[in-house]
């Protein structure tokens, strides 16, 4: 597997009190404002928006790659088509390359490249992949997977920043990715009541508990915060699932009643929820935005097969 040395900023509460000037602070309601006023002028309007067409994405032109990370920068995501549909996984690693990804996380469910391999597993349902560790684990069956981002089980010092999702072979049926910018939810959540956020950033508002297999504990228990931010204030991570098995949230009311806000949000259709079934060639490229997958059918004769690449950076 490939090793991760370098050193990440530490992961920190969104910063409050005087003079920290970041949006993310409750106690600073201008720059808030301003930030926001801002981050809604740029949404896309429609799914299309977030579109780009790329000739080739192992060689991105300057216009594709500029663009890319100029949605990258609005929106936290972007959707690729290219006419590149071979079974490489080296378009997902070379694409990441040109946005200035190179920490892979290498978790222990991908190949030794790293690089996730995302198909039914033989043993849970019909169709081909690699079987093994990954039996049993939802990303890995064609049933639907909830709300979520990537990595929240991870401990602060491998946070998942930013992720990739290219298409090889869609479904026969089904398998429609929902995808929402954190961004967005945040301000939701604020403009709906500030108290609701000060629960979700708590450092004990979320526990994932210890993962065990047949040698002991696996993964430890990760007990934080569903938002957090560099120390800068500069960005924003959050951190979530909407799974009910194997996870512990803090009980207390605020907490119940901030999940139970985000869940309604999430359950509902507002604007800043995207909707889209990549086919082969297509591609999400993302900071690691909310995402879930609807559950699919597969072809017996070519099933769906994406290829999926997590990182420690942010999209440049």
């Amino acid at each position: 597997m490939i090793e991760m040395n370098a050193r990440l900023p530490t992961l920190h509460p969104p910063r409050t009190g005087a003079n920290t000037r970041s949006p993310f602070d409750l106690d600073d309601d201008g720059t808030y404002r301003r930030w926001r006023d801002a981050k809604r002028a740029l949404q896309p309007a429609r799914i299309d928006d977030l579109v780009v067409e790329v000739g080739d994405p192992r060689r991105l032109r300057a216009s594709e790659s500029a663009q890319l990370r100029r949605l990258c920068g609005h929106t936290n995501m972007a959707i690729y088509r290219s006419p590149v549909t071979a079974a490489d996984k080296e378009i997902p690693r070379r694409l990441a390359q040109q946005l200035g990804l190179h920490r892979l996380d290498a978790n222990w469910l991908a190949d030794d490249d790293g690089i996730s391999p995302i198909a039914v597993a033989a043993g849970t349902d019909a169709g081909a992949a690699a079987g093994g560790d990954r039996v049993g684990f939802i990303p890995y069956t064609n049933r639907p997977i909830k709300w979520h981002t990537d990595g929240y089980y991870h401990p602060p010092a491998r946070r998942i920043e930013a992720m990739l999702l290219h298409c090889v072979a869609p479904a026969r049926e089904g398998g429609v990715n929902a995808l929402m910018d954190p961004e967005m939810a945040y301000i939701a959540l604020r403009e709906a009541d500030p108290d609701l956020l000060r629960a979700l950033m708590a450092a004990d508002a979320m526990t994932i508990p210890a993962r065990t297999d047949d040698a002991g504990v696996a993964r430890a228990a990760q007990t934080g915060p569903v938002f957090s931010t560099t120390q800068s204030g500069a960005a924003l991570h959050m951190r979530y699932t909407a799974r009910t098995r194997s996870i512990e949230w803090k009980p207390d009311a605020a907490t119940r009643a901030a999940v139970a806000w985000l869940e309604r949000l999430l359950a509902g259709d507002d604007p800043a929820i995207f909707r889209i079934r990549l086919e082969a060639g297509m591609g999400i490229v993302s900071n690691n935005v909310l995402h879930d997958r609807s559950g699919f059918v597969d072809d017996p004769q070519r099933p769906r097969l994406l290829y999926r690449a997590r990182y420690l950076d942010r999209i440049a």
